[in-house]
């Protein structure tokens, strides 16, 4: 972690008289009166709607303490006025007062600057992405004293797009490849992947942009080691240094990949662009001050589905907010969040007091033997392909034994939810599908029995009889037989679904 030091209190300092000479606790805007009522609410609705907590990421510590503690009044309307007029101020003019990373001396920002301000259609759909977002992002900075210029780094990362997914196995805005996931705490489970939640992806690009301006002491050096490697950049310093050579961005980039080379280049054209968009011809959408969002706290499993219809979102904003979840259901716990906007999530609390259907349709299975989706479909009732699409299984593949999939809940039958121990803990394994059986012909040795050889090739004695119409069950020496033997030797004798080979998580009981 970057430690705290006079440059950076000397920077937020800087920052806060910047805007407009306002304390920083009223540089915020109150959230609505109704939603703030909404999270006051701390008795149980009802049994579907007594699990969950709304919280806003968002808070105004000076004007909710005076009121809270029964401070003066005219005191309390004055910081409330105060809060309300930096409305007046844009999340844009937040950035670029804290804009605190050394411009670069180099040709490539200006042809970025260019390449950018030549296709403003891009810019603007990747600024209208960045809506949701950017108030989170800079509040985070803000806490930490970092420059607000990183704010800008998912417009290179993934133009905003929390569903970005690289040819290097990089996912969500801030592009995490899965290793560095793990390293800096991101789940990645059948069921969700933190890479892509918005809340914790940010914290976690944050952390380690913190450590690697701890390591290099430059936010320059630290944004070309964020893409191309601690190890990389650190090698590249240690070769310039026995060269006698300086080790800035500028006088590293012979040793870096082109990619790494552009980078800082396209975050600092991206800075100019934000700093002066009428200059490149570009109309940035204006960002109120404010919170996109807030968090509602999950315990219980629900659906996607339900979730956006209880919170009257078209589901593609819905995911827009929650992009992390892998499959159609949410699994509930303690740490289980969902964001809406400040409306919405109003909006979800009443309907959902109101809602009498279970909040999911879906239960999950874990297979002890190889499993055509067809045998399970039957088992559930429903189609083969409704499986196949729900656990992103592709055609004429199978389950291997331990895999754990999704099924639609069977009618008149009750469900436990599906526990975040099983979620964090599922995996699915797939192979190409092939027949149960396969022809072979033997040949009858000098000790062989009909007993013996359907023994060895684990059929029956009916069956090798019936196969090779006999009518007797002796055997000569050299006779050949037709066998229709299990596909793989160790299969057993059938890969038919059945209750005893599928385990059901949901404990699931009849009425």
């Amino acid at each position: 972690m970057m430690q705290p030091n006079h440059n950076n209190a000397m920077h937020r300092l800087s920052r806060s008289l910047r805007l407009l000479q306002l304390p920083r606790s009223a540089r915020f805007p109150l959230l609505p009166f109704k939603l703030a009522v909404l999270l006051c609410i701390s008795g149980p609705l009802l049994s579907q709607a007594n699990d969950i907590t709304i919280s806003s990421v968002f808070v105004a510590p000076s004007t909710a303490s005076e009121l809270a503690s029964g401070g003066d009044a005219s005191n309390a309307e004055n910081s409330a006025s105060q809060v309300l007029s930096m409305e007046e101020v844009d999340v844009w003019e937040r950035i670029r007062t804290g804009f605190n990373i050394q411009d670069l001396d180099s040709p490539l920002v200006a042809s970025q600057a260019a390449r950018y301000s030549a296709n403003p259609e891009y810019f603007l759909r990747a600024t209208n992405r960045a809506s949701r977002y950017l108030f989170h992002v800079v509040q985070e900075l803000d806490k930490r004293g970092m420059p607000t210029e990183l704010a800008l780094l998912p417009f290179v990362e993934s133009a905003f797009n929390p569903e970005a997914y690289s040819s290097a196995k990089a996912s969500g805005m801030w592009q995490f490849i899965p290793s560095t996931g793990l390293i800096y705490k991101l789940k990645q489970t059948m069921f969700k992947d933190e890479r892509r939640d918005v809340l914790a992806s940010t914290d976690a690009a944050l952390n380690y942009l913190e450590k690697l301006y701890g390591m290099f002491g430059d936010w320059q050096l630290a944004l070309a080691a964020y893409n191309w490697g601690e190890g990389s950049v650190q090698r590249a310093i240690k070769k310039n240094e026995a060269a006698g050579k300086p080790t800035d961005f500028n006088s590293l980039s012979y040793l870096m990949p082109a990619e790494t080379r552009n980078y800082v280049p396209k975050l600092l054209a991206i800075k100019n662009i934000i700093a002066d968009p009428k200059h490149y011809g570009i109309d940035l959408p204006k960002l109120q001050n404010q919170p996109y969002f807030v968090t509602i706290n999950r315990t219980r499993n629900i659906d996607v589905k339900i979730a956006a219809q209880l919170a009257e979102l078209p589901i593609t904003e819905f995911k827009a907010l929650n992009p992390q979840f892998n499959r159609p259901i949410i699994i509930g716990g303690e740490k289980t969040q969902i964001l809406l906007p400040h409306d919405n999530a109003e909006k979800f609390q009443r309907n959902l007091v109101k809602w009498q259907r279970p909040l999911s349709i879906w239960t999950s299975i874990t297979v002890n033997t190889r499993q055509r989706i067809e045998n399970i479909a039957r088992m559930f009732s429903t189609q083969a392909e409704v499986i196949r699409e729900v656990n992103h299984i592709a055609q004429k593949m199978v389950l291997k034994a331990g895999s754990t999939i999704l099924v639609p809940k069977v009618i008149d039958t009750v469900y436990n939810d599906i526990t975040a121990d099983i979620a964090d803990n599922a995996t699915i394994a797939l192979e190409p599908d092939h027949p149960d059986t396969r022809n072979i012909v033997v040949k009858v040795g000098k000790s062989d029995s009909l007993a013996s050889i359907a023994n060895r090739y684990q059929v029956s004695m009916a069956e090798v009889r019936d196969w090779n119409s006999l009518s007797r069950d002796q055997l000569k020496f050299g006779q050949r037989l037709r066998l229709q033997v299990p596909f793989a030797s160790k299969a057993g004798r059938s890969t038919h679904a059945s209750s005893h080979r599928v385990k059901a998580h949901s404990k699931a009981r009849k009425r």
